[in-house]
């Protein structure tokens, strides 16, 4: 294959392969200091003219699809598209980040406020690319990358595009598709029978949820009596609450009609627990005290924590990143400590553990924001 396309961009490595071609890191020669980004290229598997023609048509159809979605933050910019040698090209903006396929790591389950932090994170992309009458099709852990710019989740890779490389024409002279397009484990059954729908996407992003709430592949997730997924059943660590249980077993439930239609609607219901979490009050276990401590001190065993448990596991997540894994332990005596801190006072006390100054004015804007 060439090294350069398009006389402009120069193909540096190979990212992903798979049926409908290929992913590659570039560089793009006409811009000043020559950006990184990503060019992936699209194989028809047929290469009769009609095929071709069809591809096409998809493939710029697609490709609008892709630039009217690029306005949003976290979905890549795209930044050309055309067609070289019988196959076609698209170019996008290279993400920095970490792919949540790195994040959510096998035996490792993430805490139940962490799940709730992602799932509302990729609803609100999601709800944005349900609005504009698209469905994604492949939404998976190596689809969701954590950007190091600002730690936000982009989601990348639609499925729809890879329909130009996978059409082929039948005997009476309609289009096809030789596979389904998405990924095993993530894929609802409406989906492996060619007929996805906006819930489809909500199914994969709940089986996410349970594979990062158990640490387990989606592969070995046990089913119900009825043959449904759900949390009742699932092996966890720790017990999950009631209110996210009936969230996640709403997503992923195998009839498409039974789950929530778009991810504006379960965007709604994470917005709902989310608040229940706000209305709670946290308390801590804190050491046997002597007699002599209790009277100075009962005023801060009786004390509640009114800061919901999602912006607790928001300060430990943003903290880390930051300092490392003390941030686990200084959230928590932070909050001992001070029981009556409000959410901007929490944040002060944490931002005073950041030895640079200018990452600790970052720690403070990223939590306000």
């Amino acid at each position: 294959m060439e090294t350069q396309l398009a006389n402009r961009y120069k193909l540096i490595k190979p990212l992903a392969t798979g049926g409908f071609g290929q992913t590659f890191l570039a560089q793009d020669l006409h811009l000043p200091h020559n950006p990184w980004c990503v060019v992936k290229q699209l194989k028809p598997i047929a290469k009769d003219s009609n095929t071709q023609q069809i591809a096409k048509r998809l493939f710029i159809q697609e490709a609008d699809i892709l630039h009217r979605l690029g306005h949003h933050e976290q979905i890549p910019s795209l930044l050309a598209h055309f067609e070289q040698n019988q196959e076609f090209y698209l170019v996008q903006d290279y993400i920095e980040g970490q792919p949540l396929n790195e994040l959510i790591i096998s035996g490792q389950a993430w805490s139940e406020g962490d799940v709730i932090i992602l799932l509302q994170e990729v609803l609100h992309v999601l709800a944005f690319v349900h609005e504009n009458q698209v469905i994604h099709r492949d939404i998976k852990p190596a689809n969701l990358i954590r950007r190091h710019q600002d730690h936000k989740i982009i989601l990348i890779d639609f499925g729809a595009v890879k329909e130009v490389s996978l059409c082929s024409i039948n005997s009476t002279g309609e289009t096809t598709l030789t596979v389904a397009v998405g990924t095993p484990n993530y894929m609802p059954s409406e989906q492996q029978a060619f007929k996805p729908k906006f819930s489809s996407d909500i199914y994969a992003l709940g089986m996410i949820g349970l594979q990062a709430l158990s640490g387990l592949s989606p592969r070995q997730f046990p089913q119900n009596l009825e043959g449904e997924y759900c949390c009742r059943v699932l092996p966890t660590p720790q017990p999950i609450s009631q209110a996210l249980a009936n969230i996640l077993d709403k997503m992923v439930r195998y009839d498409y009609r039974q789950r929530y239609p778009t991810a504006q609607n379960a965007l709604e219901a994470i917005g709902q627990l989310t608040e229940l979490f706000e209305q709670s009050t946290i308390t801590f276990n804190l050491p046997h005290l002597t007699n002599t401590d209790v009277s100075s001190t009962t005023q801060t065993v009786s004390s509640t924590i009114i800061i919901s448990s999602i912006f607790q596991e928001q300060c430990r997540q943003t903290l880390a990143e930051f300092i490392g894994p003390f941030a686990n332990f200084i959230v928590q005596d932070t909050l001992i400590e001070f029981p009556q801190l409000t959410p901007q006072e929490l944040v002060d006390k944490l931002a005073a553990n950041i030895p640079d100054s200018n990452e600790a004015k970052s720690f403070r804007q990223r939590l306000r924001d």
